[in-house]
């Protein structure tokens, strides 16, 4: 799969006003891209993220992981080594609603990174969670295959047709 060409958020927000289906949460932004889209694929592991490994090795096709963190600052899902991981198998981004780690190194990485804060602590891995389960927060709902554009204003699901 080609990867999407970002559009600027407060431009599709203009274009597709109430339509387009816009994140309510602040994340700031940790890698070297700061814009980025693709389809989504969907991940829930607060506290653990033995299945984000599994999903990060398969092939990215352009995709973005939206990690639902469950807002926890308490430990963080994604590192240094993991984003690499992601980059080297062609993810375009990941936004995650919760903590990175590893933060300095993220900033140097050519993949886009969205994420409440930054955390050192690991996290778990006992294997709990689930994927391509749709995930919620700020007011909006991810599915695996929706269409994501992020950048420094904001995260937005393009209208489904």
């Amino acid at each position: 799969m080609q990867r999407a060409s970002p559009i600027a958020t407060a431009d599709l927000a203009d274009k597709y006003g109430d339509q387009l289906r816009i994140c309510d949460v602040q994340f700031t932004s940790y890698g070297a891209v700061h814009s980025f889209a693709g389809p989504v694929g969907t991940l829930s592991c607060s506290g653990d993220n033995s299945l984000f490994h599994e999903l990060l090795r398969t092939p990215g096709e352009g995709y973005v992981a939206v990690v639902d963190g469950g807002a926890s600052l308490h430990s963080a899902p994604l590192g240094d080594l993991m984003a690499e991981r992601a980059h080297a198998n062609g993810w375009a981004g990941v936004v995650v609603y919760g903590a990175v780690r590893d933060s300095a190194l993220l900033a140097g990485m050519d993949i886009g990174i969205h994420a409440l804060g930054h955390q050192p602590r690991k996290s778990a891995k006992a294997g709990a969670g689930s994927v391509d389960e749709p995930v919620s927060f700020g007011g909006v709902t991810f599915t695996t295959g929706d269409i994501l554009h992020a950048d420094h204003d904001g995260v937005v699901l393009l209208p489904t047709t």
